[in-house]
C-alpha cells in the first residue's frame, strides 16, 4: 500500500472520542499504547511550539501570551508555558472541572519539550527556510495534537477552560473560544508577544491538520458501563463533581472544525 493509500485510509477509519469522567479514562484499557501515544504526542507539541518561535514569523494566541510573559520576566519560555497552564488548571476548581491524566501531563510536558527544543533548534538564516519550519511546525502540531486528543485521557487546561465557561455561562463555545485568544493575543502583543502572519496561518492551517491525523490516531477504548447500556452522558455527573461530556469530547471535536488548539 502506498503512503498515499495509507493516509486514506486512516482518514476513513473512525473511532469514537468518548465521553468519559477521569476515572473511566483511567480504566477505559490499552494504557500502555494510550499514555505512550500521549506522552509523545504533548512532546510534539512542545517541539511544533519552539518551532514556531524559532521561525519568528509569528505565534499562536496563547503563545503570544506566553512569549510576551517571557519578555516581562526574563523565565523560560517552557517555565512560563508550565506556570500558565497551573494558573489556568485552577480556575477549573469554580468550574467544577475534573483534569484527566492528560490534562496534567499536558502543564508539564509540553513546557519541557518546548525548551529543550529550543535549545537544540536555531533561526534560519534564509527567510524561505524559516517558512519550511513555520509550515512544518503546523504539520508536527497536528499530529501531536491528534495523537494527544486521540490516547482519550482528558483536554489540556486551556481546552477545559473554554468549555467550562460556556457549561457554567450557556454561552457558546465559539464566543467563549473567540473572546479567551482575542484577550490573550492582546496582552501577549502589549507584553511583546511575536504577532505575524504566522499567527493567521496557524489559526487558518491548525484545524484541518488536526483533523487529517486524527481518525487515523484515535485510540479505540472500552466504553463505561453507562454508555455500554444507553445512558446518557449527563449521568456522568457524580460525585466528582461534573459529567466529562463537555470536557473530553468537545475540545476534540472543536479542534477539527474550527482549529482550536488541543492545549
Amino acid at each position: 500500500m502506498s503512503p498515499i493509500q495509507t493516509l486514506r485510509s486512516g482518514a476513513a477509519r473512525r473511532v469514537d472520542l468518548l465521553p468519559m469522567t477521569p476515572k473511566e479514562q483511567l480504566h477505559a484499557g490499552r494504557t500502555v499504547r494510550r499514555v505512550a501515544q500521549l506522552l509523545v504526542g504533548l512532546w510534539l507539541y512542545g517541539t511544533a511550539m519552539a518551532m514556531f518561535i524559532r521561525a519568528e514569523l509569528g505565534l499562536d494566541p496563547w503563545d503570544v501570551f506566553h512569549y510576551g510573559v517571557q519578555e516581562k520576566l526574563g523565565w523560560s519560555f517552557g517555565t512560563v508555558v508550565i506556570v500558565v497552564g497551573a494558573l489556568v488548571l485552577l480556575l477549573w476548581i469554580p468550574l467544577r472541572q475534573w483534569p484527566g491524566l492528560g490534562t496534567v501531563a499536558n502543564v508539564f510536558v509540553i513546557g519541557i519539550a518546548t525548551d529543550v527544543m529550543l535549545g537544540i533548534l536555531e533561526t534560519p538564516d534564509a527567510l524561505w527556510l524559516r517558512w519550511v519550519l513555520l509550515l512544518g511546525g503546523i504539520v508536527v502540531n497536528g499530529i501531536g495534537g491528534a495523537m494527544y486528543i486521540g490516547s482519550q485521557y482528558g483536554p489540556g487546561p486551556r481546552d477545559g477552560l473554554m468549555t467550562g465557561i460556556s457549561r457554567r455561562t450557556g454561552l457558546s463555545i465559539r464566543l467563549v473560544r473567540t473572546s479567551l485568544e482575542v484577550t490573550v493575543l492582546a496582552v501577549g502583543w502589549l507584553l511583546g508577544g511575536i504577532v505575524g502572519f504566522g499567527t493567521v496561518l496557524y489559526a487558518v492551517l491548525i484545524g484541518p491538520a488536526v483533523q487529517a491525523f486524527l481518525p487515523m490516531l484515535t485510540v479505540k477504548v472500552t466504553p463505561p458501563a453507562r454508555l455500554a447500556l444507553g445512558v446518557p452522558d449527563d449521568s456522568a455527573v457524580d460525585s466528582q463533581g461534573e459529567g466529562q461530556d463537555l470536557v473530553d469530547t468537545r475540545p476534540a471535536q472543536l479542534a477539527t472544525r474550527d482549529g482550536e488548539r488541543p492545549a
